[in-house]
């Protein structure tokens, strides 16, 4: 990936956000207007804003810069990927846990997540074990910040046991650290991730294992989802499970304008998260200016029609 965005991207992105524009122009939308005398069933109208995770957008702004360039695009919320410049770790003081709290409840953007990698499929008890571990403290840490979300998650499955067994275990796991949560006021969002384990099959059935309150899912947009060029199905299975939500490249063949009419029909009320891959670029106005284009094309296939 070359160091800045490609002038090719910029003309691909320049060319979806006028698509975009001109969809949502006065003139395109009269084709939606109801005849009269027709019966119009009212659409339901979007609840949820959109949001990022640092994850190969920000990983090098810290706090002031992420919650700057969030209000800058009119960003609502955001989810700190752990390692990332940002500082927000287990590693943080009790003080600085309370300024990071303080930064963001004086500014308009939620931190609404933190994005853990700890995952819970090693057919090594002792890593399990330790992920655990890990996970509650990344619990508290999310509880002393403010974050309503952690988002952990499974990363395969082994070859060497069952997948019945790896499902059970990560299951339990998440039951486990589940409880954990529910006593801090925090939500475990477990990523539809990982080879076999992002099939809503599969998921499903880790939730059910987990069956706990304070345990959902974050739907993460995967091709897998699709079946027969939709992802209704899926969408269904995981319909009681979903707490969050990663979009990624919207120019894509994934159905965005599917999923974002489901998650209206469902009153979904939270965020769309964008996790963007190999954006890679030390040019900040590069990046805003890509930023822009990807709200512009996400305000037009995320409203009513």
């Amino acid at each position: 990936m070359p160091e800045s965005i490609s002038r090719r991207g910029f003309l691909q992105a320049s060319a979806v956000s006028a698509v975009a524009a001109s969809v949502g122009s006065p003139a395109s939308r009269a084709a939606d207007r109801p005849i009269p005398g027709d019966i119009v069933t009212p659409r339901p109208e979007r609840k949820y804003q959109l949001g990022m995770v640092t994850y190969n957008i920000a990983p090098d702004w810290d706090i002031p810069t992420i919650i700057e360039r969030c209000r800058e695009l009119g960003l609502a919320a955001v989810e700190l990927r752990s390692t990332h410049k940002h500082g927000v770790e287990p590693t943080l003081s009790k003080a600085e846990r309370r300024e990071v709290r303080k930064r963001f409840a004086d500014s308009p953007v939620r931190l609404w997540g933190l994005g853990s990698a700890c995952e819970y499929h090693s057919t090594d008890p002792a890593v399990v074990a330790k992920n655990i571990e890990l996970t509650k403290q990344f619990i508290e840490l999310a509880a002393d910040v403010g974050a309503a979300t952690l988002k952990v998650r499974p990363n395969g499955l082994p070859k060497e046991v069952s997948e019945e067994q790896t499902l059970e275990q990560i299951g339990r796991s998440l039951r486990t650290v589940g409880q954990a949560a529910e006593a801090a006021g925090v939500e475990i969002c477990c990523e539809m991730h990982g080879h076999g384990t992002s099939e809503p099959r599969h998921m499903r059935r880790i939730m059910e294992i987990a069956d706990h309150p304070a345990v959902g899912v974050t739907w993460n947009s995967n091709p897998v989802d699709v079946q027969n060029e939709t992802i209704r199905h899926s969408f269904e299975m995981m319909r009681p499970w979903i707490r969050n939500v990663h979009i990624n490249e919207l120019t894509s063949t994934y159905p965005w304008r599917e999923l974002f009419t489901l998650l209206r029909s469902a009153g979904y009320d939270r965020y769309t998260l964008m996790e963007i891959q190999n954006l890679q670029t030390q040019d900040p106005k590069d990046v805003m200016r890509f930023l822009r284009f990807y709200k512009a094309l996400w305000e037009e296939l995320s409203r009513p029609c």
